[in-house]
């Protein structure tokens, strides 16, 4: 299942808009019920919305700090 997400998950509260993905609560709630052809819909409007947030997302993510932990892991083994 394709999915917007990139592990920011914090709403912005005068768009409802998540920083991270751009969709709302009620989007992300409902995430795996759609059928590919409503999560593409979803998706094709994402990045306009994500230009509305009053701010951007953490410089560094959830994904992007795991992804660095796995690195040094597999760099002291």
């Amino acid at each position: 299942m394709i999915s917007p997400c990139t592990l920011v998950c914090s709403i912005d509260m005068k768009t409802g808009y998540c920083f991270g993905c751009g969709r709302t609560r009620d989007e992300i709630a409902g995430w795996i019920d759609y059928s590919d052809a409503e999560r593409k819909s979803i998706m094709d409007l994402l990045a306009a919305r994500l230009e509305t947030v009053e701010r951007k997302p953490r410089r560094e993510t959830r994904r992007q700090r795991m992804a660095q932990q796995s690195a040094k892991e597999r760099q002291i083994t």
